[in-house]
């Protein structure tokens, strides 16, 4: 998920030198509309799309094991917030040492 993030911020200041760029170039009224657009597109649009991928690779993959039925485990995240470590399907942090029912309606 640090990579969604350290893309997001190169993405963000290329978008920034383009709007720039145009902004210095172009005399529009219409330039806030374009920056805009540009942000979106360059931007958000990807960022919220991987992060829609990482979800759908990440959390369905751990739907029915050990960890996702633990009370530290953060479904969002896909962490482990006991050991502060990512679980795999392969991988349990503390081993099925320290494992915790969740309790009915409890999240995180």
């Amino acid at each position: 998920m640090g990579s969604i993030v350290y893309k997001a911020l190169i993405r963000t200041v290329l978008a920034i030198a383009l709007i720039w760029y145009l902004a210095a170039t172009l005399e529009t009224r219409f330039l806030w509309i374009i920056a805009a657009a540009l942000f979106y597109l360059i931007v958000i649009y990807p960022a919220t799309s991987q992060f829609k991928k990482f979800q759908e690779s990440k959390v369905k993959s751990m739907e029915g094991t050990l960890c996702a039925t633990c009370r530290h485990y953060d479904e969002t995240a896909v962490l482990c917030m006991k050991y502060d470590k990512h679980p795999t399907p392969d991988y349990i942090p503390c081993g099925g040492n320290d494992w915790e029912p969740k309790q009915k309606g409890e999240y995180y």
